[in-house]
């Protein structure tokens, strides 16, 4: 599905939360408790036993784990659990049962296992916790090709949206920048009448626009599809910007037999066909059945879809986490500034680029119980694809 920006129907006061994200520095939700390397091991066992099984963790699971391990009896894992409990890292969902890892825990192990030069430990799934977990080659032929026959920047988007709903258990989300949104896919133009003609722009963001140019002189119906081809042939990809002036370059270095059809081109473009258009942001969503199926209680999935139905406030908040300018990938737990029915969800975000220019964002969002590094991993890998399926415009 894509939607054009709407109107916010959110509260105004998370909304403007919001927008001073998007406008200032970027902020941090990841939390940095102290903790021993003792509470971090029993913590990171907690946590991925419960992504495995989404069962709350009891002291005697992550003892029998530890088993073999000196200092590490079930007494003292208890009192790991309650300490972590203490500090607000472990909740307890019900009287007799284990324990859950609360939004500050997985902050905290976000934080671990994104760290630079950060020191591996075994997790209880048997790999190394806040490690590399590259994706498998298998993953990657996966994704690659559901990316065959992807030509434009909002065919990538569009299909990105999907295949993030598709291998995560959440949605997949892409956004497409405002740069984006005036490349050009493709332009037509039509003879009205004695001088009129309508120019039909398509951006590769999928905006279409279209408007009436009043020309200085007549233009053949020949005239107009030679010149509208040779824009298409020439110029699909480019930043509207760069075209305008690059027609101009071109007029003074090619041969005689040329310059009059770039002398009609310039003539268009001067008269408004590749005029710059602020269009709303478009913004592609799949996978709300990933979030209906995750076992959210009835009012707070309402709540939810109504915060992800405010698209315009979903924008601000991609565009307060993710920066376009960097290129990691980044993991925000808790988006309670949303919604306070989002809290327990998490982000995972990157830029995607072409030659430089920034193409949108791509991202997860999804229940805290997720496989972190597998969904960092791919989500960066999914941001870099774009380099290699689209064509790059010569500088």
């Amino acid at each position: 599905m894509s939607y054009p920006a709407g109107k916010c129907c959110g509260s105004r006061r998370r909304i403007k939360n919001i927008r001073a994200m998007a406008a200032g520095q970027k902020v941090e939700l990841m939390s940095d408790p102290r903790l021993s390397p003792r509470e971090r091991l029993v913590l990171n066992a907690i946590i991925d036993l419960y992504i495995s099984t989404g069962e709350p963790v009891a002291s005697q699971a992550v003892a029998r784990f530890f088993a073999d391990r000196d200092g590490l009896s079930s007494a003292t894992v208890r009192n790991v659990m309650a300490a972590l409990g203490d500090a607000g890292l472990l909740e307890q969902p019900h009287t007799s049962a284990g324990r859950v890892p609360t939004a500050a825990a997985f902050r905290a192990y976000v934080e671990q296992i994104t760290r630079p030069n950060r020191i591996p430990s075994m997790s209880p799934t048997g790999q190394l916790a806040g490690g590399e977990s590259p994706l498998s080659e298998e993953r990657r032929g996966q994704i690659e090709e559901s990316y065959s026959g992807v030509a434009s920047t909002n065919e990538y988007l569009e299909r990105t949206s999907h295949v993030l709903a598709l291998i995560s258990s959440g949605l997949g989300v892409a956004l497409a920048s405002s740069t984006a949104s005036q490349v050009l896919e493709h332009i037509h133009f039509s003879r009205l009448s004695t001088g009129r003609v309508l120019a039909v722009l398509v951006t590769q963001a999928g905006a279409v626009q279209d408007r009436v140019l009043a020309l200085d002189h007549q233009m053949t119906t020949v005239e107009l599809e030679t010149a509208g081809r040779y824009l298409n042939e020439n110029f699909r990809g480019w930043p509207i910007e760069r075209i305008r002036a690059e027609v101009a370059r071109r007029i003074d270095v090619e041969r005689e037999a040329d310059r009059q059809m770039l002398t009609s081109v310039e003539e268009l473009c001067s008269k408004g066909a590749l005029a710059g258009h602020e269009a709303e942001p478009t913004i592609f969503i799949e996978g709300i059945a990933n979030l209906i199926s995750a076992g959210q209680d009835r009012e707070r999935l309402r709540q939810i879809l109504l915060a992800l139905e405010a698209k315009q406030q979903l924008i601000e908040l991609l565009n307060a986490y993710v920066d376009g300018k960097q290129q990691e990938v980044r993991v925000v737990v808790g988006l309670d500034e949303a919604s306070p029915a989002m809290q327990d969800l998490v982000l995972i975000g990157a830029p995607a680029r072409l030659g430089g220019a920034n193409l949108g964002t791509v991202a997860v969002i999804a229940p805290t119980r997720i496989q972190y590094q597998e969904m960092i991993q791919a989500v960066s890998y999914i941001a870099r694809l774009s380099e290699r399926i689209l064509d790059v415009p010569d500088a």
